[in-house]
């Protein structure tokens, strides 16, 4: 399991660059007999599916696990708008090794490694000669971590989430009763995850040629709108704190903390100066609970900064992804397998993850989405060991078995019995 996290996490695999990546999952599931299969919108980015089992009358369920990894983009004129020299250094953006009985290296952590654990726990299902009933999907995606098509980063080239898991769930001939997006999650477990939305909040004034420009000693009045930016930060940082303490998330299946953030700020082009510019354009990420629907945010984010009396703007949604939750009675079975699973490997009982984990986008959010009851979980998220791998495997393969079921292997198939009770956060 080591070599092969560290053989998958080393290849490089940004959003957008998955497709080697990709090529390592499918050639080892079908050294493995898995006889895979790619699934793409693009053949650049394929969706890596292989499936075990479905001897039987047994429940399916589905892996799922991200190839790209968060880095830069790799285009130094768009990096160095972006990141200090020295943090394009970084090693651990494309590099992963094993260094005092610890993984070093984002690929592993998010998500190579996880993948790496459905993989083996598949492989050792098959090698014990466990026929499942149900049917085991596996399957390695590229776009989780984006990007996404804003302004002139348009079209299919730049679409993330569409062409990933979203796209399995459509197009790959998958009917899973079951999902798990696996990712650390520090052997914790969640159904809720958020969505986000970006907002282009635009302010808007007069370009006047420079040698005709007679500049107020205010800020705010001035025609530029370069110059109202500092007037606009301040509202949209209250409204952002209001935001996060009014949008608190509380559930049997984790707490959600949405949060918000300004990503970028556009203002003018360089290269054609002379006369100021007419359009001043702030990106604000904003984290959605499951509980919330982009209208009402929209709305209060509009009416907040029209009465921060910030000049003339507007703001409309570039980006928009809700948040979902599966459904506490429908998921029970999931989960209590989960906690089996956890007890027979860890000797402890399974805990709800902690609220960073139901904080953030993970593909769990694609099957809840679409009534398909789905969690995610997974090992130590900071500096896993070959040994949270083995762990992580093992909780992987007997929740397969205790969902999917074992064939007899006395009579041609037999229905699922499965070894879960009722959910233990109950």
């Amino acid at each position: 399991m080591t070599r092969v996290a560290l053989e998958l996490g080393n290849i490089p695999s940004p959003a957008r660059g998955e497709a080697q990546a990709a090529e390592y999952v499918y050639q080892w599931l079908a050294k493995e007999g898995f006889r895979p299969r790619k699934v793409g919108a693009t053949p650049e980015r394929p969706n890596i599916i292989a499936t075990y089992g479905g001897k039987g009358d047994g429940k399916s369920l589905l892996y799922t696990a991200h190839l790209d990894t968060e880095s830069p983009t790799w285009n130094p004129d768009e990096d160095a708008y972006k990141f200090r020299p020295e943090t394009l250094e970084v090693r651990e953006w494309n590099e992963c090794w094993l260094e005092d009985g610890a993984f070093h290296g984002f690929p592993i952590a998010n998500d190579r490694g996880p993948m790496t654990c459905f993989l083996f726990a598949a492989k050792a299902l098959k090698q014990c000669g466990f026929d499942l009933a149900g049917r085991l999907y596996l399957t390695a995606s590229p776009g989780e971590i984006g990007p996404e098509p804003i302004e002139e980063a348009r079209g299919i080239d730049f679409m993330g989430k569409e062409i990933g898991t979203h796209y399995v769930f459509n197009h790959g001939g998958v009917s899973p009763d079951y999902a798990i997006a696996a990712e650390g999650c520090d052997y914790g477990l969640t159904w809720v995850g958020c969505g986000y939305t970006v907002f282009r909040i635009r302010l808007y004034g007069e370009a006047i040629f420079t040698p005709l420009l007679t500049s107020p000693k205010n800020a705010a009045q001035h025609p530029n709108p370069i110059y109202r930016m500092g007037a606009a930060i301040q509202p949209i940082l209250d409204w952002s704190l209001k935001f996060e303490a009014e949008s608190r998330y509380e559930s049997e299946g984790g707490s959600a903390f949405p949060k918000a953030q300004l990503s970028a700020v556009r203002g003018g082009v360089p290269h054609a100066f002379g006369a100021g510019t007419e359009v001043c354009a702030l990106y604000l990420e904003v984290g959605l609970a499951p509980n919330q629907e982009i209208g009402a945010v929209h709305r209060s984010l509009e009416k907040y900064l029209r009465e921060a009396n910030i000049g003339e703007f507007d703001v409309e949604p570039v980006v928009v992804r809700h948040g979902f939750e599966a459904d506490a009675g429908k998921v029970a079975p999931l989960v209590s397998a989960v906690d089996a699973a956890t007890r027979l490997s860890l000797g402890k009982p399974v805990e709800r993850a902690a609220p960073v984990y139901s904080s953030m986008w993970r593909d769990h959010n694609v099957f809840n989405m679409n009534r398909v009851p789905a969690i995610t979980t997974g090992f130590k998220r900071w500096r896993p060991t070959p040994d949270d791998l083995a762990k992580s495997a093992l909780i992987y393969a007997l929740t397969a078995l205790a969902l999917c079921g074992k064939v007899d292997n006395a009579a041609e198939t037999a229905r699922a019995k499965p070894v879960y009770g009722d959910n233990p956060f109950s």
